[in-house]
Formats: C-alpha cells, sequence, structure tokens
C-alpha cells in the first residue's frame, strides 16, 4: 500500500497517470459510455463516481496549463436536456486541486468519441449522470510548484 494515494486510484489508472505524457489525454467515462469500442487502454473503475475520481487523480497529475481548455465534456444533444450540477460538481473539484483552470469546452457527442480514439486511456467509472463523460489534458510540471 502506498501512502498518500487516494483509494479510488487504482495500481493500472497509477500506472496510466505515470505514463501520461504532457498533452495526453485522460477520459472519465460515464457507465453508458462504448468505451471499449473507442480506444483499446479501458481501466476499470466500476461504482466510483466522477468527483471522487477527479480529486484523486488531481492530486497527483495537473492540468495543461497551456491550452485554452484543458477540461473538456460531451455537448448536449440537440432536444436532449443538461444537468448543470454536473459540470458545477466537476469543476468544483477542479477548482479546488487546481485554481484559475479555464471554463469547460464542450465538444460534440461524435466527436468526442473520435477524440476518445486518440486518447491515453478510458476510465470507465460508475458515473451515471447523463452527459457525465470528462476529457481531462495532462500538464507539465508548473514551474513554481516546490517539490
Amino acid at each position: 500500500m502506498l501512502i498518500g494515494i487516494d483509494p479510488v486510484i487504482s495500481p493500472e489508472l497509477l500506472d496510466a497517470l505515470f505514463r501520461m505524457g504532457h498533452g495526453d489525454e485522460l477520459i472519465l467515462a460515464d457507465a453508458f459510455f462504448p468505451g471499449d469500442s473507442c480506444n483499446s487502454r479501458v481501466i476499470r473503475a466500476d461504482g466510483i463516481r466522477i468527483p471522487a475520481l477527479l480529486d484523486g487523480i488531481l492530486a497527483l497529475i495537473n492540468l495543461d496549463y497551456a491550452v485554452p481548455h484543458p477540461v473538456m465534456m460531451m455537448q448536449v444533444t440537440p432536444g436532449d436536456t443538461l444537468d448543470p450540477a454536473v459540470e458545477a460538481s466537476y469543476m468544483a473539484v477542479v477548482n479546488r486541486r487546481w485554481p484559475g483552470t479555464p471554463p469547460v469546452e464542450r465538444i460534440e457527442r461524435f466527436a468526442f468519441y473520435e477524440r476518445t480514439k486518440k486518447a491515453y486511456a478510458v476510465v470507465m467509472t460508475g458515473e451515471t449522470a447523463k452527459y457525465g463523460n470528462i476529457i481531462l489534458k495532462k500538464g507539465v510540471i508548473p514551474l513554481d510548484k516546490k517539490w
């Protein structure tokens, strides 16, 4: 057991976070997302909701501050409804860990799937919120960060 790593972070996810380079993207997918159809590297986090997973992940990596939108979510399909509380719950975690992160960029559903094909990995979660999928772009260590 490692000290200081949230138990929501599995060994497989920890390995992926370690191996990702700056600019690589990680998909945190809801329980209904076609992860295996979109990417060959799928990590299971069944039963874990995305806000808890985000908190564990963002304690270990930072977001890419060199891009306009290091956090992306799926755009609502025309005629459907979006619960703004989902994004708010995610961004509360993001902003607590990495204050000043730009607002979420919304990506059309099929463009989101295409982007998933190029992502480093997909983490299949237990999230059941509609439009609960999120993309994180890993950054480099900020110059002002002391380790």
